[in-house]
C-alpha cells in the first residue's frame, strides 16, 4: 500500500462541495483564524458600544448593552480572565480525559482488535446505520459522545477498508446534528423542560413541562435521522471521498489467537465493572442517584459519565494489553497515555485562543444582541402555523452558528417564544420541540462550535491536508438534508396532530 499519499485517489473536487472545500482550506490555520476573529470582535464591540447598541432582556426587562473590549474595563477583563478562559474552557477537560482512555485503548491495540473481531464481514449498510443510530443516542452521555463516536467510527471504517474521513463525518453528524433526538430520556430533556416551564409561567403560573414532553417525536426522529444519515454517507460522502490512500496505515489482518483471548478477558472485565455500577445504581438511595428525586435523570451518575467511561477504558485496555504483551509493567500504562496526550498537543494550543474568543464574544454581549434582535424580528412578523414554525426553526439554526450552548440559547429564546406560541394556542412542548430541531443541525458547520477543532485534528490523523474547508464540505450535506428532513417530518407530525410525548398534545 502506498502510505505516502495523503489524499483519496478518486476524490471528487468539483461542484459546490468541491468549491467549499477549496475556498475553506484557503482559510488560515484555525489558530490564526481565531486570532482574526478576536480582532473582529474587538472592533465590532467598540463600534457597537460607541453607537449605543442595546436590547431589552426578555426575562426581566433590563437593558443589555454591547460592551467594548477595547475600553479600560474590557482590557482589564481580558488580562484578568486569560488563564481562566483557557483552563476553564468546558470541552478541554472532557477531551483530555477521554483521550487518556481512548488513547490507551488504541495504543495497546484493543480498539483495532475489537473492530476486526466484531465489524469485519458485516454489511457496510448495517455498520453505517448502527454508527448513526448509536451516535444519535449518544447524547445520553452528553458531549462525551462527540469525542468518542467520531474517533471510533473512523477506526471502524478504516478497518473495513472504507474511508476513515467518512467515519469521522457520520460520527460527528450523528452526535451533533442529531443531538436532540434519542430513544431514551436524557439530561437534555430535563434541562430544557425546566427552562420551558419557567418561560410558560410568564403567562400561566400553573403550567408545567415534563422531561418526557417531546419523547414520542424525538424517538421517532431518531430512526428517521439514522436512515437519512446512512443515505447521505453512502450516496454522497463516500463516493465523493473515493478510495483512501493516506498516511495512517490501515490493516485488515485476521485477528490472532492472542488478540482473541485478550478481547475475551477484557470483555469479562467490562461486564464485571458494568455489573458493579448497575448494582450501585439499583438501590433507591444510591449515592449515584439524584439525592432529591432518586431518579437517574438528572443524577450524579450522568454527571460522572466521563470518569466512569475513563475507568472502563483503562480496565479493558490493561487486561487486553497484558494478555497480548503490550503492557508488561505498570509504567507502560502512563507511557501510552502520554503518547495519547502528545497527539493532542496541537488541540491544546488551539484551545487557548478559542477559549479567549468565546469568552470575549460572550462578555461583549454581541451574541445576545444578535439573538434578541432576530427573535424580535420574527415575533413582529405576525405569522402563524407552519410558516411561523419553519421560520422559528431557521432562526434558531442561524443563532446556533454564533451561540453553541443549547441551554444558553433556550434561556434567551424561551421567554420570548414560549409565551408567544402559547397565546396562539400551542403547547409549550411544541415550541421546545421546534427549538431542538434548529439547535442541533447547524452545530457541525460552525467553526465556532467548541468541538469543531477536535474534528479537524482527528481528520489530520488520516489526511494531513484536511482543514476547515474539508470538514465543511463533508458536513454541509448532513446539515442541509437533515434539517430539511426534520422540518418536513415535524410538519407532517403537526398536520396529523400526534402528541409530542406523554400528556403533551400539540395544542
Amino acid at each position: 500500500m502506498n502510505t505516502e499519499k495523503n489524499i483519496s485517489d478518486k476524490k471528487k473536487t468539483g461542484g459546490f462541495l468541491g468549491w467549499v472545500e477549496r475556498v475553506g482550506n484557503k482559510i488560515p490555520h484555525p489558530f490564526i483564524l481565531f486570532l482574526w476573529l478576536i480582532v473582529i470582535v474587538w472592533a465590532a464591540s467598540l463600534i457597537c458600544a460607541l453607537a449605543g447598541v442595546s436590547v431589552k432582556n426578555p426575562v426581566d426587562g433590563k437593558i443589555v448593552a454591547v460592551k467594548s473590549l477595547l475600553s479600560a474595563e474590557g482590557i482589564r477583563y481580558m488580562l484578568e480572565s486569560m488563564i481562566k478562559n483557557f483552563t476553564g474552557f468546558a470541552p478541554l477537560g472532557l477531551v483530555l480525559t477521554m483521550t487518556l482512555g481512548i488513547g490507551l485503548a488504541e495504543h495497546v491495540g484493543f480498539i483495532s482488535a475489537l473492530m476486526k473481531d466484531t465489524i469485519l464481514g458485516a454489511s457496510p449498510k448495517v455498520v453505517t446505520f448502527a454508527v448513526m443510530l448509536i451516535g444519535i443516542c449518544g447524547n445520553i452521555a452528553s458531549d462525551a459522545a462527540i469525542v468518542i463516536v467520531p474517533a471510533i467510527a473512523a477506526a471502524i471504517f478504516a478497518s473495513m477498508g472504507r474511508h476513515p474521513l467518512a467515519g469521522i463525518a457520520i460520527g460527528y453528524a450523528s452526535t451533533t446534528a442529531g443531538f436532540s433526538a434519542n430513544l431514551f430520556i436524557a439530561g437534555t430533556d430535563a434541562l430544557l423542560a425546566g427552562i420551558t416551564t419557567e418561560a410558560i409561567h410568564i403567562v400561566d403560573k400553573n403550567a408545567s413541562v415534563t422531561p418526557v414532553c417531546n419523547w414520542y417525536f424525538m424517538a421517532a426522529s431518531t430512526f428517521i435521522l439514522a436512515i437519512v444519515g446512512t443515505l447521505i454517507t453512502e450516496k454522497i460522502i463516500e463516493p465523493r471521498l473515493g478510495t483512501y490512500h493516506g498516511k495512517k496505515e490501515i490493516t485488515n489482518d485476521e485477528i490472532t489467537p492472542e488478540e482473541k483471548r485478550g478481547l475475551k478477558k477484557a470483555g469479562i472485565g467490562a461486564l464485571i465493572y458494568t455489573a458493579i455500577i448497575v448494582g450501585i445504581l439499583i438501590p433507591k438511595n444510591s449515592f449515584l442517584r439524584n439525592p432529591k428525586t432518586h431518579s437517574l435523570i438528572p443524577s450524579p451518575f450522568l454527571n460522572s459519565i466521563i470518569p466512569l467511561l475513563l475507568i472502563l477504558f483503562i480496565i479493558v485496555s490493561c487486561i487486553y494489553g497484558k494478555e497480548v504483551g503490550k503492557i508488561q509493567k505498570a509504567a507502560d500504562v502512563p507511557k501510552y497515555m502520554t503518547l495519547a496526550i502528545k497527539d493532542m498537543a496541537s488541540y491544546i494550543v488551539l484551545v487557548f485562543v478559542i477559549g479567549q474568543f468565546i469568552a470575549y464574544f460572550n462578555w461583549s454581549n454581541l451574541g445576545y444582541v444578535i439573538a434578541v434582535n432576530g427573535a424580535n424580528a420574527l415575533k413582529s412578523a405576525n405569522l402563524t402555523g407552519i410558516p411561523l414554525f419553519i421560520l422559528f426553526i431557521l432562526l434558531v439554526a442561524f443563532i446556533n452558528l454564533f451561540i453553541g450552548s443549547g441551554s444558553a440559547k433556550w434561556s434567551l429564546l424561551a421567554p420570548i417564544f414560549v409565551p408567544m406560541f402559547a397565546m396562539l394556542g400551542y403547547n409549550p412542548a411544541l415550541t421546545q420541540m421546534l427549538y431542538r430541531i434548529g439547535d442541533s443541525t447547524t452545530n457541525i458547520i460552525s467553526p465556532l462550535f467548541p468541538y469543531f477543532p477536535i474534528i479537524i485534528g482527528l481528520a489530520n490523523e488520516y489526511d494531513e491536508d484536511a482543514g476547515v474547508g474539508t470538514i465543511l464540505s463533508l458536513m454541509i450535506p448532513y446539515t442541509l438534508i437533515m434539517l430539511a428532513t426534520w422540518i418536513v417530518f415535524a410538519m407532517i407530525w403537526f398536520g396529523i396532530g400526534l402528541p409530542l410525548g406523554p400528556g403533551a398534545p400539540i395544542r
